[in-house]
């Protein structure tokens, strides 16, 4: 970094809330021990001049990899600001970030923290993956409590609610707002366009449907990071509960006037979870899965202790369950003869055009024309003779 940042504060606890509202060149003011790589991505695709995180990036649990991709994106992360830089600092105002870490308003420091260079996320990183094996443990722990829970839902699918959405030997498509979900949305075009099939927005992969370009047929979720015009879209409304019964997601909806029509899931875990578990109960001949979590990075990622319900809930679904870029490595559109009549027509108006540059591809092009000329008056004279042939027959 040469000089000190500046730029406008832009504050918020929940990050994915923050970067709705971010331009480049704002400062972004957070709270987020272990800034997770869906965050990460999503502050850097609106190019903020710093990140300032009044928790620590990187705890020492796991190696998370939101801090590496901040770096490598050229951002400035300043860390470990401490929890009063959330209130102590006012939105909007003007901040200048030095590079020992020092935050300033109007000459005035406010705020001291440590500047999270490359190096320095690199051995924080490494010390991280010692704590690995205690996450591990934890991670088993509640993953054998989440299945005696949950062990009716997950067995027998009872507690799944009754939808309108027809997904009977259809194929569902479960779109999440996280890893990658543009890239595979992208490259899943031709399976979408020849298959149609049922596609559900967990939380804000609503959003990101839509914008896609697509049609959404059920949003499931607790509703806190959809827009309000996709939730009045005409898409049926799943809100994930707690299994005592509320479900916080509903108080939105009866503000927006959606909650007649809504219907509740309680269940454990993630909303990812219940789609896929729905998609399954309801008959779905295959579950193609946009953004959300495969491996043990993504699931240690998270932070959290449900996400060892994804991996139960990926051990039920089986063999229906394909992860989009699954789909991508082996799946071919098949070209369709409109398609090929079209690359034909294409190349010979190439060809021609390569020829008429030409002084022989002219010469031919006339000679052509001449037999063609010839042809017609040939075709010309045959019938113009003939009614001339028949009145004199009738004559005689």
């Amino acid at each position: 970094m040469s000089g000190p940042v500046r730029g406008p504060a832009r504050i918020g606890r929940r990050t994915k809330d923050l970067t709705k509202r971010l331009v480049p060149g704002d400062v972004a003011v957070i709270d987020h021990e272990d800034i997770d790589r869906v965050a990460a991505e999503a502050l850097v695709e609106k190019h903020p001049a710093a990140v300032l995180n009044a928790a620590r990036s990187i705890s020492g649990r796991y190696p998370n990899a939101g801090p590496r991709i901040l770096t490598e994106a050229g951002i400035l992360l300043v860390d470990d600001l401490g929890a009063d830089v959330m209130t102590d600092l006012v939105e909007g105002e003007r901040l200048v970030v030095h590079e020992d870490g020092a935050v300033a308003v109007d000459d005035r420091q406010v705020a001291h923290g440590t500047v999270m260079d490359a190096a320095r996320v690199a051995v924080a990183l490494e010390a991280a993956r010692e704590g690995l094996s205690a996450q591990l443990e934890l991670f088993a722990e509640n993953t054998m409590q989440y299945m005696l829970r949950e062990r009716d839902l997950l067995l027998d699918g009872i507690g799944t609610p009754d939808v309108r959405t027809d997904m009977h030997a259809r194929s569902v498509l479960i779109v999440v707002r996280g890893y990658h979900y543009k890239e595979d949305l992208q490259t899943l075009r031709p399976f979408i366009r020849e298959n149609r099939p049922v596609i559900i927005g967990v939380d804000g992969g609503a959003d990101a449907v839509l914008e896609a370009g697509y049609h959404l047929d059920m949003i499931i979720g607790d509703m806190d990071s959809v827009t309000d015009r996709t939730l009045r879209g005409g898409a049926e409304l799943v809100v994930h509960a707690y299994r005592d019964g509320r479900a916080p997601g509903l108080e939105r909806l009866q503000e927006l006037g959606l909650d007649e029509s809504a219907v509740a899931f309680p269940a454990s875990g993630t909303s990812e979870d219940i789609a896929m578990l729905l998609a399954d109960e309801k008959g779905a001949s295959v579950i193609v899965a946009v953004g959300t979590h495969g491996t043990l990075e993504e699931f240690l990622d998270k932070g959290r202790a449900g996400m060892s319900s994804t991996f139960l809930t990926r051990l039920r679904v089986g063999s229906k369950l394909v992860d989009a870029k699954g789909v991508s490595r082996l799946y071919r559109q098949r070209i369709s003869t409109a398609q090929l009549v079209l690359l034909a027509v294409a190349g010979i108006l190439a060809l021609g055009v390569a020829l008429w540059a030409t002084p022989g591809g002219q010469a031919l092009f006339q000679i052509v024309g001449a037999r063609l000329d010839d042809l017609l008056s040939w075709f010309t004279a045959l019938f113009a003779a003939y009614p001339e042939s028949s009145g004199e027959s009738a004559l005689s």
